[in-house]
């Protein structure tokens, strides 16, 4: 075996053990057609160097992947500044890390800092910073109001849900004079996975390697209660995604402005409920109009009603013409919803 074809092997091995810390023996032999002992040669000697910590017996191992980096620290919110922070203690961390990754490490983490800093009227903020082989990550939880808290209570929405979806817009911000609004959504695109915790709400975002796609959860957990704001983002080191990519892909054709958004529809959803009625479509077009480009992705949507598909693919539509309105991952049921109510005159 070659010099090269080892540190394929390994690479491999590094940049999926963490999806994979129970079988990847198994799927590094399958990806390069080799035995499982000779995978088990590499582990080792990646365990042997320290880059990899494995747990449990023979027969039930777990492998997961040695902090290079795993620093913590706690400051007072009062008089901070991001843009300090960021140089003096978390660039020297990633100073030998690819131009593309750094830049988007610093995007996120000054967004995500200065967001505790403005909005959070909290008194500290706790920072954690990870860096293994294969990934950076980034953790800024503060102690303030919580970010679905305070958003539902500053535009007067009758369930914090609806913040949520508000948040997954775009274009959404407290403070409208000093901030665009745009911090959270781009973060949650640059990065591989992005997540909220605030409350007993869990927001993520995790993006497909090198690609604006993705998908979307909420998860809603009342023994698990975070107070303040938590937001985790994570980039794998061997990305070549690029914050001007991510720009670049919601702007429009024609400008450089914030004209393109991707809306995850379930989140107009209460609980088990299906989106049937005008009331929960024009929750869902609240500040459509700030676009040009609507990515509605109907991902987890089984079923949509008769109103609800008239208020938005007719009545919007004929509202605002030059809205351009782009179903996704829709079913059978909702795409005939949707002709249907297009073809109305």
């Amino acid at each position: 075996m070659t010099p090269r074809q080892t540190q394929e092997i390994r690479n491999f091995i590094i940049f999926n053990i963490e999806e994979h810390p129970n079988d990847i023996a198994i799927l590094t032999a399958e990806n390069f057609s080799i035995s499982r002992q000779a995978v088990l040669r590499h582990i080792n000697k990646l365990i042997k160097d320290g880059s990899i910590i494995v747990k449990g017996n023979t027969r039930d191992r777990i492998y997961s992947l040695k902090p290079i980096i795993d620093s913590i620290f706690q400051l007072s919110l009062k008089g901070l500044e991001e843009d300090i922070v960021w140089r003096e203690k978390i660039s020297p961390l990633l100073s030998d890390v690819s131009d593309n990754i750094h830049k988007i490490c610093y995007y996120g983490f000054t967004e995500m800092l200065n967001n505790a800093i403005d909005h959070s009227n909290g008194k500290k903020v706790i920072i954690n910073i990870k860096r293994t082989l294969s990934e950076i990550k980034i953790c800024v939880t503060d102690d303030g109001i919580g970010i679905f808290n305070k958003i539902q209570k500053e535009l007067g929405l009758n369930d914090i849900l609806h913040a949520i979806l508000e948040l997954s817009k775009g274009k959404l911000t407290t403070d409208p004079k000093r901030h665009s609004g745009e911090g959270i959504f781009f973060s949650s695109r640059i990065f591989d996975n992005f997540s909220i915790a605030s409350g007993n709400l869990y927001f993520a975002h995790f993006s497909k390697a090198n690609s604006t796609d993705g998908s979307d959860w909420l998860v809603e957990d009342k023994a698990d209660i975070v107070e303040g704001t938590s937001i985790n983002m994570g980039i794998r080191l061997d990305s070549t995604r690029t914050t001007k990519d991510v720009f670049d892909y919601y702007s429009g054709n024609d400008d450089y402005g914030f004209t393109k958004t991707h809306i995850p529809v379930f989140l107009a959803q209460h609980g088990k409920e299906n989106l049937i009625s005008r009331s929960q479509a024009k929750r869902l077009l609240t500040r459509f109009e700030r676009f040009k480009e609507i990515i509605l992705d109907f991902q987890d949507v089984e079923s949509i009603g008769q109103a609800f598909a008239d208020e938005i693919f007719r009545v919007f539509q004929n509202e605002y013409p030059n809205i351009n309105l782009y179903p996704i991952n829709a079913n059978e049921q909702v795409l005939n919803m949707i002709k249907r109510a297009q073809s109305v005159i």
